[in-house]
């Protein structure tokens, strides 16, 4: 008799908040004083044309071009101070837990908890977020360790579809038998990439973690989970968006606080060139599943813009999804990164029936997307 296959599911997700908010308001004050400071500082040579004056932001702009409010950040003190504009955080020696797997244990442990799980059910942690605080040994090591987990631990970037690709390689592991039990952890400091001296993004990102437990969903202890349909990745190279910070740049004798060394985009383009690619893949993945996008009962979509977000569900539906089939998360967290899609599932999957569907999806640079198709099981 031929065995039934092997269905991953998600039986548990965590969510860490930073401990500091910057409101939009705060935000601008700040950014305003550092524009007044540096044009003063220029003021020769911007007046002999040498040198552009820097404009000043307004929250009305941010929140039209965005749909952020505010964002939870780890250090607010260095982010507002307009001599800074960069957090502080304090150097550890290598005997110390690093900051990373520090926040990721917070969220972890909250996973596991759902899940009804303990740390030595894990065997396989993937940390899959955007930036790597080093580049070894592991954060995925380091957090394996923290947490008592056995079998084996990587990290991966695929900036931010980074949790949902990485949920797709938990599920193969548990398809395949190579693991029984897998933790998907994004820390996202995002703070620490992000040119909060450049009007057109900084106020974009904010820093957060979520986790997610992948297991056998014939083994799960508990009876609501989310069993996964199907998973489907795009990568198509661009550099719309980019972060040319890395190793090289020491022989390269760069600026580690040059603009390009931070988070920097092209986002009209990014809009353009992305928005369809979702839709597509979207629509192509429920698809290739049998499922019609208007039956999936919940959108749970990369937070990086509410416009993108809303494009892309008008065009799927044909109408507006309004906020509870699409909910939203980015006016609280703004862009977190590859965590903003599992925000928005960990936050917003109250009020779905057995056997309901829904979309977990998230796209970024590379350009990359991830989608993870789902099913509620109680």
């Amino acid at each position: 008799m031929t065995p039934s296959p092997v269905v991953a599911a998600i039986t548990g997700t965590g969510l860490w908040n930073a401990p500091d908010v910057i409101t939009n308001d705060e935000l601008v004050a700040s950014f305003n004083e550092y524009v007044e400071l540096e044009n003063t500082r220029n003021a020769a040579a911007i007046s002999r044309g040498e040198a552009v004056a820097l404009e000043p932001s307004n929250v009305e702009f941010i929140e039209k071009a965005s749909g952020i409010r505010q964002r939870y950040v780890l250090d607010r003190r260095g982010v507002v101070d307009p001599t800074r504009m960069r957090p502080y955080f304090a150097p550890r020696p290598n005997e110390e837990m690093s900051l990373q797997v520090e926040i990721a244990l917070g969220a972890a442990r909250d996973a596991l908890a759902m899940a009804r799980r303990e740390a030595a059910d894990i065997d396989l942690v993937i940390i899959a977020c955007a930036n790597m605080q080093r580049a070894y040994p592991a954060m995925a090591i380091e957090l394996q360790q923290a947490l008592g987990a056995s079998g084996y631990a990587y990290d991966m970037n695929v900036a931010c579809s980074s949790a949902t690709f990485g949920i797709e390689q938990a599920a193969n592991a548990i398809r395949a038998g190579t693991s029984r039990a897998a933790l998907v952890v994004s820390p996202e400091i995002t703070s620490a990439h992000l040119d909060w001296r450049d009007r057109d993004s900084h106020f974009i990102f904010g820093d957060v973690c979520t986790a997610v437990v992948v297991e056998d969903a014939a083994k799960a202890k508990v009876s609501e989970r989310f069993d996964i349909l199907g998973t489907k990745l795009a990568t198509k190279f661009s550099n719309n968006i980019r972060n040319n910070a890395g190793f090289l740049g020491r022989c390269e004798e760069v600026d580690r606080n040059a603009h390009d060394q931070l988070f920097v985009q092209e986002g009209r383009k990014v809009f353009k060139e992305v928005c369809p690619m979702v839709v597509e893949h979207i629509g192509g993945h429920l698809t290739q599943l049998g499922i019609e996008p208007h039956s999936v009962a919940r959108y749970w979509l990369h937070q990086a813009n509410l416009n993108m977000n809303l494009f892309i569900t008008r065009k799927l539906l044909g109408a507006d999804p309004g906020p509870e089939r699409a909910p939203v998360i980015l006016d609280e967290y703004a862009n977190t990164a590859s965590a903003g899609s599992i925000i928005a599932f960990h936050r917003n999957r109250e009020g779905l029936a057995a056997g309901d569907i829904g979309v977990i999806c998230s796209f970024g640079a590379g350009y990359s997307i991830g989608c993870v198709v789902v099913r509620r099981v109680q």
